[in-house]
């Protein structure tokens, strides 16, 4: 299993940036996948997931700024992020997790990206 974020980078206030995480080796359909932030002395937060039926649950702070989409065909799922704030600072990593049938997104994630470093100005 191997997933790979890329797109981070440098933005001002208001900006936007898009993230990608190429995943290999699990299927998305028995899978949920999520967005991570971590900013360093923090503790990590989620930014919000992907289940395996397609839905897509945000934390409070990226509500309405953020959105997760998923293209199957490129094993890929990105993070659009728009008015970025300085607070949005972080290292954003993907992951994913086994979800059973019928259940619900794990609260912890089998597997685990490098992330990418985003940085607000």
């Amino acid at each position: 299993v191997q997933l790979v974020e890329s797109g981070g980078g440098s933005a001002q206030t208001g900006g936007s940036l898009r993230l990608s995480c190429v995943y290999s080796g699990y299927s998305a359909g028995r899978h949920c996948m999520g967005w991570l932030r971590q900013i360093p002395g923090k503790e990590r937060e989620g930014v919000g997931t992907l289940d395996r039926d397609g839905t897509v649950t945000y934390a409070d702070s990226a509500r309405g700024r953020f959105m997760i989409s998923h293209d199957g065909a490129k094993n890929t799922l990105y993070l659009q992020m728009n008015n970025l704030k300085p607070e949005d600072t972080a290292r954003y990593v993907c992951a994913a997790a086994k979800q059973p049938f019928g259940g619900s997104c794990p609260l912890t994630y089998n597997y685990w990206g490098q992330g990418t470093q985003v940085t607000v100005s």
